[in-house]
């Protein structure tokens, strides 16, 4: 434990003291930068917020920032600490809506327990912020706060403490039910403990099904029952009719106990006396009212969740408040209503009963991860969340009329997956024009889990028409395996298509025979995915191949080349990487996957393809031609050879922003180009880097890629006839998601169907 507090403090001390800082969104590097930001120039928008005050969301922060209001009376297990003690805890509740929902906070702790003063001061705040959310304060005042703010105020107000519990819990709680088969308006439920986040709880079970008889609250004191005289209006509502006067008492029978009290407050006594299959959220932090295993060694039927990350199933707040507030944020909501918080539950309930991502099982290695009575929610770090739930509550906010402005959820979607990456938002125009004509893609390795559970994301997304290869048995057994719908997904088994299969051979043979082949030999290969799905390809029956994720970069380009090729005129085909930075123009790296020592011939096609593939995306390139040198300061063999490479670009097409031999810095670096060489042929930063050899290409991508904040996105291939696309062997599902958007995209700019 000393080690941990040392830990923990040296956490919070290191470095700048504190876990949060402002940081600038735009330039102040310059004088004419200064004059913009202040005096005079800040002068026009307050004069546009003044004329028009939503013009304030167009021209501030205040559509991205919440404060985050504690008065320090209920922190954490804490207790009463006063609110300089809670300061750390608000900025940690800051540092979770940046990290996961990309949220502004300022963390304001008020020197003030009297609820009217709470109350007054957030209402003078509401200028500043776009919500507030309500953190650490004590019951009964954080009832009379948030209710009255609520109705005062026309931004989103959330006390956390109160509905985040409230609607996780009741997203677990939905699954559990299923998951042993019960109903909800038929269960019995117990609660120990009575402060904020159990009746709000117990309030939000009411909304999603469970009847008030069947719902027994115990405070310090006992049952909540009729006859009591020392109730607030808040518990008064769950007085109960019953005998029981004990949590002993309540819990002979129930089925569900949801303890939000303290350490050792349910016994091992009281889980045995609890009904068939019962279900125990014991949420007390740091410590349960009763621990996992304790609950094992007298019930082996017993669904389990705790408010800790050491156990499966954590109730935590961080799966709901981020998400709820950018939802109400992005949609300019009045308020947060009991739709929303609804929608947000069942948009987290129906997440755990989807296929986990690579990704997410990366982060908790050795963690259960598909639905059952390990997984009954989602995990903190599963990035799907946002787009999850905060479009259901933005659609809940627009249904019920509290959203000033409206939002296409489809696209919605599109643009909160970017968010989560610079790589994510280059997919994410590509995505949408993926989808203007979906390319017919097929994939060679159609049984393999990571390729079918793309396929299925491809078909709900729009951005291909999928075609996989394998036994169509074997292949829906997987899928029902991994809990995917294949329904729409087209499966092809070359070993029965024989009449196709025997044509496509006659084809190859006639090919290749010149070059050893024999018909035989054509027939044989026809048997195997990767010739048989290239055949597809060649003969016009699909528009594009996406392969390799099984087999070597090579294995995979040989038959490709055989019975595809290349286009017409392109002796070598390349390839390269897409690096998508924060706050800087994508970059394309090449070649980095097929040419190992390139001559100035083979250098000059792969300038023109990758130039060439840049320009059909939109993107006007600037090529540079890399090295150890900046314009022949060496004379080595190298420099020489990308020389001659340049002027063989410049005569096959002079239109084209190339220079070089030069150094990787001054290629991207705008100012040097312009002050140190003025006589350069680019217009600005290179976009389009050529590499002299793919070791040079290779490393310097892959490490951008983990070390760099880059996001890699690849690899793309160039110089086929036809769109032919080779994943590396063993890649994410993300990656094959990404180059069949790219392959769709590469189909539709051949064919001029954008």
């Amino acid at each position: 434990m000393a080690k941990s507090k040392k830990d923990a403090l040296e956490y919070h001390e290191r470095g700048r003291p504190g876990k949060i800082e402002v940081v600038p969104t735009k330039s102040v590097a310059t004088q004419r930068d200064l004059a913009l930001a202040y005096s005079p120039g800040v002068a026009e928008p307050c004069l546009e917020i003044h004329s028009n005050p939503d013009d304030v969301f167009k021209y501030t922060a205040r559509g991205n920032l919440v404060a985050v209001v504690s008065n320090g009376t209920a922190v954490l297990g804490l207790g009463n600490i006063g609110p300089l003690a809670a300061k750390p805890v608000m900025e940690g509740k800051g540092v979770l809506f940046k990290r996961f929902a990309g949220i502004d906070v300022f963390d304001i702790e008020v020197a003030s327990e009297n609820p009217e003063e709470v109350i007054r001061f957030c209402e003078l705040l509401e200028p500043t912020v776009g919500g507030i959310n309500l953190e650490d304060i004590a019951a009964p005042a954080c009832f009379e706060i948030e209710e009255v703010l609520a109705n005062n105020l026309d931004i989103p107000v959330f006390h956390d403490d109160q509905h985040g519990t409230a609607i996780i819990t009741a997203a677990a709680l939905m699954n559990a039910l299923d998951i042993v088969g019960k109903k909800i308006e038929r269960v019995k439920v117990v609660f120990s403990g009575a402060g904020a986040s159990a009746l709000s709880t117990a309030k939000h079970l009411l909304r999603i099904g469970m009847t008030l008889d069947n719902i027994l609250i115990c405070d310090s004191k006992g049952v909540i029952h009729e006859g009591r005289e020392d109730l607030s209006k808040y518990k008064a509502v769950f007085a109960a009719k019953t005998s029981h006067r004990t949590l002993r008492d309540a819990m002979a029978g129930a089925d569900v106990c949801i303890g939000l009290s303290a350490k050792g407050a349910v016994t091992k006594e009281m889980v045995v006396s609890m009904a068939t299959d019962p279900i125990i959220f014991a949420l007390a932090n740091p410590d349960p009212e009763i621990l996992p295993e304790e609950i094992l060694e007298v019930r082996d039927d017993a669904v389990i969740a705790t408010g800790r990350s050491d156990y499966p199933n954590q109730v935590n707040n961080v799966l709901g408040f981020p998400f709820i507030f950018r939802g109400a944020l992005d949609v300019r909501a009045r308020g947060i209503n009991q739709e929303m918080m609804l929608a947000a539950t069942h948009a987290l309930a129906e997440l755990a009963r989807t296929q986990v991502p690579d990704t997410v099982r990366g982060a908790y290695e050795g963690s259960e991860m598909s639905f059952g009575k390990e997984y009954l929610i989602p995990k903190p770090f599963d990035h799907r969340v946002l787009f999850h739930v905060a479009p259901a509550v933005a659609k809940a906010a627009m249904e019920t009329g509290v959203a000033r402005v409206t939002v296409d959820l489809d696209e919605y979607v599109d643009r909160l997956r970017a968010s989560l990456g610079p790589g994510r938002e280059v997919m994410r125009w590509m995505t949408t024009r993926a989808r203007r004509n979906p390319a017919k893609i097929v994939f060679p390795e159609g049984h393999n889990d990571n390729v079918i559970l793309a396929a299925s994301q491809m078909k709900e997304d729009g951005i291909c028409t999928p075609i996989l290869l394998g036994r169509p048995p074997r292949v829906q057994e997987k899928a029902d395996i991994l809990g995917v719908d294949l329904g729409g997904v087209e499966i092809l088994y070359a070993a029965t298509c024989t009449e196709k299969r025997y044509d496509f051979a006659q084809t190859l043979f006639k090919r290749r025979a010149r070059r050893g082949l024999t018909l035989a030999e054509a027939q044989w290969s026809l048997y195997k995915p990767i010739y048989f799905a290239a055949s597809m390809l060649e003969a016009g029956e699909v528009d594009a191949m996406v392969t390799g994720i099984e087999a070597s970069y090579t294995e995979t380009l040989r038959p490709a080349l055989q019975v595809v090729g290349r286009a017409a005129g392109i002796s070598k085909v390349s390839g390269f990487y897409m690096l998508a930075f924060p706050g800087r123009e994508l970059l394309f790296f090449t070649d980095t996957t097929v040419n190992i020592d390139p001559d100035a011939e083979t250098l000059r096609d792969i300038a023109l393809q990758t130039a060439a593939f840049v320009q059909d995306l939109g993107i006007q390139p600037r090529v540079a031609m890399v090295s150890f040198s900046n314009f022949a300061s060496s004379s080595h063999n190298e420099a020489r050879r990308i020389a001659l490479a340049i002027d063989m670009v410049r005569e096959s097409n002079p239109e084209l922003e190339i220079d070089g031999e030069m150094q990787a810095d001054t290629a991207i670096d705008g100012i040097k180009l312009s002050e140190v060489y003025p006589f350069t042929h680019l217009s600005g930063p290179a976009n389009v880097l050529v590499f002299p050899r793919l070791s040079a290409a290779n490393v310097a991508y892959k490490l951008l890629d983990q070390l760099g904040g880059a996001d890699a996105i690849g690899p793309v291939l160039l110089g086929m006839d036809k769109p032919v696309h080779i994943l590396q062997r063993g890649c994410a599902v993300q990656d094959i998601l990404n180059l069949s958007t790219i392959a769709s995209v590469d189909w539709q700019a051949r064919n001029k169907h954008i």
